[in-house]
């Protein structure tokens, strides 16, 4: 068995993510809450396969690697917060049972032949082999080595390929309406106008240089860049704090003290200052003294604030790939091509992803393992 990595070291997305921590998996799976265009019961079926909980003993029993709960996300990481631990503690397992890896080796072409598979590599010899896992990712962060290989090849070889977009990235606002406010980070629930299901997802919020960024951002920008017209202003909804409009209005109502320092409680300073002018509300008048009608203004900007966006980071700061290999082409309990017997596919080059959180690691060791196993039994047989 070899393993074929394109870049010098592998696992790169491990070693970026979680900040070079390594959100390695979430605290509770959440299939409903992925995303894809393909059957939702197929991906439930894939996800399954190996549960969230044998994933974790797998890590921390069989790898060495304990995790640690990160209470107010629900993350787990290792303890030692090192991505270069699991990168490496990966890498470790698949030498000792006996895998080569070949490092700094990239595929060119993967075509059929009797019997099996040949593969055209870069500078070397081609190989043949009886089964081959594509595990090339997607077309997110084309630095770690994701340069859409693995989508070419299974077009060429007849899959249907969903449309790609790049998922989980931030958005960007031309012009920004508050490039003033850059740094400026809070939690709030976001939600995309006229989506169905509707959407709605509350976490962390930055308003960066060029727009509006975080782990809300990341969750609703697929919704966002898939519901654009072509370019022109579109919309999100922020609501900034816990509080619905009806609770809005009651602590203004009947709060005390200026209105700047009644939303300075639960809104950073500068937010609250940009909001109050945006709404003509005088930031020192009493709550008691508002007038009705901006009242309103006022609960209207707290709990459903247009962000205005015009575009995206795109696939350079994605965290994935929407899009990707139907999953009605693959068998969800071995990941085995049902077009090309003795192809599989895991991870990111399939069409589905999850939330931020670990959710995409969980589906990638989820998808990988079912397609190692069937592998196995296919070349055992």
């Amino acid at each position: 068995m070899v393993l074929i990595e394109g870049t010098p070291d592998g696992g790169r997305k491990i070693l970026i993510s979680g900040g070079g921590r390594c959100n390695i998996l979430p605290s509770l799976a959440q299939p409903e809450r992925y995303v894809t265009d393909s059957s939702p019961n197929t991906l439930k079926k894939m996800l399954r396969s190996w549960p969230l909980a044998e994933q974790r003993a797998f890590f921390e029993a069989e790898l060495g690697i304990p995790l640690e709960l990160e209470e107010e996300s629900g993350k787990l990481f290792p303890a030692s917060n090192k991505a270069r631990d699991v990168r490496d503690g990966l890498v470790r397992q698949v030498r000792e049972a006996g895998v080569k890896i070949w490092f700094g080796t990239r595929l060119t072409n993967l075509a059929q032949i009797e019997g099996g598979w040949r593969l055209d590599l870069e500078g070397s010899p081609p190989v043949d082999a009886s089964a081959v896992i594509l595990a090339t990712g997607g077309l997110s962060v084309p630095a770690t080595g994701s340069d859409g290989f693995g989508l070419d090849a299974a077009r060429a070889l007849g899959h249907v390929v969903t449309p790609t977009y790049p998922a989980l990235t931030p958005l960007t606002a031309t012009p920004h309406p508050h490039a003033a406010l850059a740094g400026v980070s809070l939690t709030a629930t976001l939600t995309a106008p006229g989506s169905r299901p509707a959407f709605s997802t509350t976490g962390g919020f930055l308003i960066t240089h060029r727009g509006w960024s975080g782990p809300t951002v990341l969750d609703v920008s697929h919704l966002a860049i898939r519901g654009a017209t072509g370019g022109g202003r579109q919309e999100i909804h922020a609501q900034w704090t816990p509080y619905d409009a009806a609770e809005w209005d009651k602590r203004l109502r009947e709060g005390a003290g200026t209105v700047r320092s009644r939303l300075s409680d639960e809104l950073p300073r500068r937010l609250v200052d940009a909001l109050l002018a945006e709404t003509d509300v005088e930031p020192e008048r009493k709550c008691s003294q508002l007038r009705r009608e901006h009242r309103l203004r006022v609960v209207s900007a707290l709990t459903s604030y247009p962000l205005a966006w015009t575009g995206d980071e795109g696939y350079k700061k994605a965290e994935v790939t929407g899009g990707g290999v139907a999953l009605s082409e693959i068998d969800p309990r071995t990941m085995e091509s049902r077009r090309t017997p003795g192809l599989f596919f895991c991870g990111e080059i399939l069409d589905a992803f999850g939330p931020i959180g670990g959710h995409n690691f969980l589906w990638a060791w989820a998808t990988g393992q079912a397609a190692g196993a069937g592998a196995a039994a296919m070349v055992g047989r």
